[in-house]
């Protein structure tokens, strides 16, 4: 039976795959389990909806947060990921990530994951203290009750002191794909704790992107944890070389990688609505079944999806490539 999610901690955002019974979280622990089950140490992404839901979820976020995803999905890496570069350029840089200019793929292992799951526990355990995951987003800070504006700036401090932290992360992972997540977390946290004072229902997409590349970072150290990105990494093709590296920076001056609608994300929205459609199915199995139990009837529908899913990265991909701007910035 699957086991239902608990309430959401972060407000609308795309729910994440249920982790592992008993497997660590990276990231914050938001609701606990149902059941009188323990809440796992690590945790990030607030919801444990259905196996791989997190990859069907957003449908109905704004184009910003689409594309946040976007990133998630299509630059976890390998040489951005699976190999070991080179700690830094050879010529005294700080970031650890400086050679890290090969394709993208699956990253096996980083070294700021432990820091990361410390640093998203903190934020979730500020967030949830003043019920944020329950708030109004469409009262405008005009309209707030005291009890509102408190909930907001706390959410806002929050969000700030957690950029603040993972700033030397950026610097510490060798991998681009992670530190331009990290800046992207301190980009967008920031950016909505600037829009409080004069809060209105659209600034809460920058808190919900917060939150999306929160998610990303926590499922990518979770799959290094589960064993499963390690397991798997070598049996994946690596992806054409990127057509260009973004380039380190102040990481306290981290902006937000797209500040204007991209063209592709009605395209993504669209490949996500056929996804979801195309996977339900299979996503009503319950992943804590293994493959030695399966009913002829949940082989066959694991076996069918793997080419679904095949398609659904190679659509991604050139998604990505098409997207301008966006790949300039995370060398895919």
């Amino acid at each position: 039976m699957s086991v239902p999610p608990p309430p959401n901690q972060w407000g609308s955002q795309p729910p994440t795959g249920r982790q592992p019974a008993g497997a660590p979280q990276w990231g914050p622990p938001t609701g606990g389990q149902p059941g009188g089950a323990p809440q796992q140490p690590w945790g990030p992404p607030p919801r444990r909806g259905g196996k791989g839901k997190w990859i069907f979820g957003g449908i109905a976020l704004l184009a910003v947060i689409a594309v946040t995803v976007v990133i998630t999905v299509l630059v976890v890496g390998k040489d951005s990921g699976g190999g070991s570069p080179t700690p830094t350029n050879g010529n005294g840089s700080e970031f650890a990530s400086a050679n890290d200019k090969g394709p993208a793929n699956v990253i096996t292992e980083d070294p700021t994951c432990d820091a990361w799951g410390r640093v998203a526990r903190e934020y979730s355990s500020a967030t949830k203290a003043v019920n944020w995951g329950n708030r109004d987003q469409s009262i405008p800070a005009s309209a707030w009750t005291h009890d509102q504006r408190a909930m907001y700036e706390a959410a806002g401090k929050a969000m700030t002191s957690a950029a603040n932290e993972t700033i030397k992360l950026v610097k510490s992972t060798p991998y681009r794909v992670m530190r331009e997540l990290y800046e992207q977390f301190i980009a967008y946290g920031r950016s909505f704790a600037d829009t409080v004072p004069t809060y209105t229902a659209q600034d809460d997409s920058l808190a919900v992107a917060t939150d999306s590349v929160a998610t990303g970072l926590s499922a990518i150290c979770s799959a290094i944890d589960y064993r499963s990105a390690p397991t798997l990494a070598a049996l994946i093709p690596d992806p054409a070389p990127p057509t260009t590296v973004s380039s380190v920076g102040d990481p306290a001056k981290a902006g937000r990688f797209l500040t204007n609608s991209n063209p592709v994300c009605a395209e993504w929205s669209q490949l996500l609505d056929k996804a979801s459609a195309d996977t339900a199915a299979w996503r009503d199995i319950d992943p804590k079944i293994p493959a030695s139990d399966w009913t002829p009837e949940q082989k066959a529908t694991n076996d069918a999806v793997a080419p679904v899913m095949t398609m659904y990265a190679n659509d991604l991909e050139q998604l990505g490539r098409r997207s301008g701007s966006f790949l300039q910035r995370i060398g895919a």
